[in-house]
């Protein structure tokens, strides 16, 4: 396949050592100037995006400017999950993502909504009521809050991720399925096709997302989500489920688990055979366990990104990538214990520096883009948002 051997061309290139097996040391890229991201995006018929938040643009006008140059496509990076937009029954607050997605209508930016059913981030009231209700009004746990959402943003938001990680196979089901989810012990997997349909009900020209992690690595708990969510799209493809699109979140983890082109490429060969597109949906970099020194950590994270754009762009169905975050200034990577650095300094996963400034990550995902193959949108719903 045309770009699939970078990772093995960068390490032969390169006489530096190899920090990890995974990860090659190649130089540092050059061309940090030019049109931004999205305009490189669109050239071969795709959309670049990231995830932000109301308050970086209401307190950071050189953020907002960063965003602007860079993004063709805005995310709520937590305003638009359920515990915020209705903190109790029957009230909503949406005020946080009206601002969003005020900011994208004014600038020319798509929007999509991140997320309308997940197993995290319900408000408490909802996870006292499943259990203690019936029948319709059960559903209407469910279908209600898609409805609402769906029909305020109808024309203004034209990608909605309806479920956001469904599966777990760690947690003991044959199916892999997440057990630990409140909608699927309330309603089995049924809670997927109530919500896909609900959503396409509420606005039939959204296109409709089903989105997971752990899907990009050649390790065995990726093999195992890959595997889980592959049957369940079948699964609900075969009972006619409105499932337009995979998300791909794309959190990737190089110095813990390798990559491997090939085996990313099969699975996304997969997924497009199944008649669905793929989106990248919130890719970062975790570079804890890289070299302390930033220039080969930078490089190293670089080659790693290089090489899964390039796999995730050669495929006719993937329509567009989204970061989670644009600058290191705000990288949720840098608060999670996991991945944050010991020494207090900023996580260097996404495309911008603390500063604002493009890095080696910014010219090689520049690099995919500009090197990615001509596509077409094989969905007319593509054309609001992707």
């Amino acid at each position: 396949m045309r770009r699939r051997t970078f990772l093995a061309g960068a390490a032969a290139a390169c006489s530096v050592p190899l920090a990890t097996s995974a990860v090659p040391f190649v130089p540092p890229l050059p061309g940090f100037d030019g049109p931004g991201l999205d305009a490189r995006a669109r050239r071969s018929g795709r959309r670049f995006g990231c995830a932000i938040k109301s308050g970086q643009l209401a307190k950071d006008p050189a953020f907002t400017a960063a965003v602007l140059r860079e993004a063709g496509t805005i995310v709520q990076e937590y305003e638009l999950k359920r515990h915020v937009t209705q903190p109790k029954p029957g009230k909503y607050d949406f005020s946080g993502n009206d601002k969003l997605v005020d900011f994208a209508q004014q600038h020319g930016l798509a929007a999509r909504g991140h997320t309308l059913v997940w197993y995290s981030n319900n408000p408490p009231w909802l996870q006292a009521a499943l259990p203690a209700t019936r029948g319709r009004a059960k559903e209407g746990l469910l279908t209600g809050y898609i409805e609402t959402a769906m029909r305020r943003y109808a024309g203004r938001i034209g990608e909605w991720d309806v479920v956001n990680e469904p599966v777990e196979p760690n947690q003991g089901r044959a199916d892999g399925m997440r057990s630990q989810n409140i909608w699927g012990q309330a309603f089995g997997e049924n809670y997927i096709d109530l919500a896909f349909h609900s959503a396409r009900a509420a606005d039939p020209r959204a296109r409709l997302f089903l989105t997971d992690f752990g899907l990009e690595h050649a390790s065995r708990r990726c093999a195992a989500r890959r595997a889980a969510i592959l049957r369940l799209l079948e699964r609900a493809l075969a009972r006619r489920v409105p499932i337009d699109a995979l998300g791909i979140q794309g959190h990737l983890k190089p110095f813990r688990e390798p990559f491997d082109e090939r085996t990313f490429a099969n699975f996304l060969d997969e997924v497009r055979g199944m008649g669905i597109g793929i989106a990248i949906t919130e890719m970062d970099i975790a570079d804890r366990g890289g070299p302390q020194a930033i220039e080969p950590r930078d490089a190293q994270v670089a080659a790693v990104g290089k090489a899964f754009l390039d796999v995730a762009l050669d495929n006719p169905a993937t329509s567009s990538v989204l970061t989670w975050g644009l600058s290191d200034r705000y990288s949720w990577l840098s608060t999670y214990p996991e991945y944050r650095w010991p020494d207090g300094k900023p996580s260097r996963g996404l495309p911008l520096d603390a500063d604002l400034g493009r890095k080696r990550l910014w010219a090689a995902m520049a690099a995919a883009f500009d090197a990615a193959p001509v596509r077409r949108a094989s969905n007319p719903s593509e054309g609001v948002a992707a």
